[in-house]
């Protein structure tokens, strides 16, 4: 974590409130060059995270919170970066576009960083590569809050240790209602077997499709990749 002199000291929780002040203030100076310049109609701006906060920071170079929580809280979430529950993946995402996004909504349904590339494509009328397995799914229509729009994922993965679909979340043997239970704290395995079963099955499609489709990361690919069947 860094904050500048002009924002260190500056918020009630150390460093880490004084990074997020500044995260504000400098996004808010993009909003209004884009307005400014008159091309904030013309300019999606998407403000995420890649994971929820870090369990405990006990590192030297965290200047002033020695031992203590310095990466934010994801209550009432269980959970932190690294593991599967939903402190360590769900993470808010806000979307910016005047005159495309309705302002003031807000979209309950599952999407990931990965639909960032479909979905910018689709926007720019850019055309998708074909050589290689696209994980992604284009979210314009929930972004443009279209009447009965719904995430393009009929199953999404946590790595392959988890997998959820509507309303569930199969983590291990343990599975969890998101809807009634956030915080993951009522296993209904047992109650539900027939979504247990539903669920392992979509997680096992998962690890043979990763496996027949794996290749190097990173770096241009060395051949062209198709789905196999």
């Amino acid at each position: 974590l860094y904050a500048t002199p002009q924002f260190e000291g500056k918020s009630e929780i150390g460093l880490y409130g004084d990074t997020i002040e500044e995260l504000d203030w400098s996004t808010g100076q993009i909003l209004e060059t884009l307005r400014k310049l008159k091309i904030d109609k013309n300019t999606l701006v998407i403000y995420t995270s890649d994971n929820g906060p870090w369990k405990l920071a006990t590192n030297s170079w965290v200047k002033g919170n020695m031992n203590r929580r310095v990466g934010g809280f994801a209550h009432p979430l269980k959970g932190y970066k690294f593991s599967r529950f939903e402190g360590g993946m769900r993470v808010p995402t806000v979307m910016w576009w005047p005159g495309r996004i309705p302002a003031g909504k807000e979209c309950s349904e599952v999407g990931a960083s990965m639909d960032f590339l479909p979905t910018c494509a689709a926007i720019s009328g850019a055309k998708m590569p074909d050589d290689r397995v696209i994980d992604g799914k284009n979210l314009l229509p929930l972004m443009e809050g279209r009447k009965g729009a719904k995430s393009p994922h009929e199953a999404f993965f946590y790595g392959t240790e988890a997998v959820r679909s509507g309303k569930w979340k199969l983590k291990g043997r343990e599975l969890f209602d998101l809807r009634e239970d956030i915080g993951e704290t009522k296993n209904l395995a047992s109650a539900n077997p027939e979504v247990v079963k539903r669920l392992g099955e979509y997680l096992s499609v998962h690890k043979e499709d990763l496996a027949k489709n794996k290749r190097p990361a990173g770096g241009p690919p060395k051949q062209a990749w198709k789905r196999k069947k």
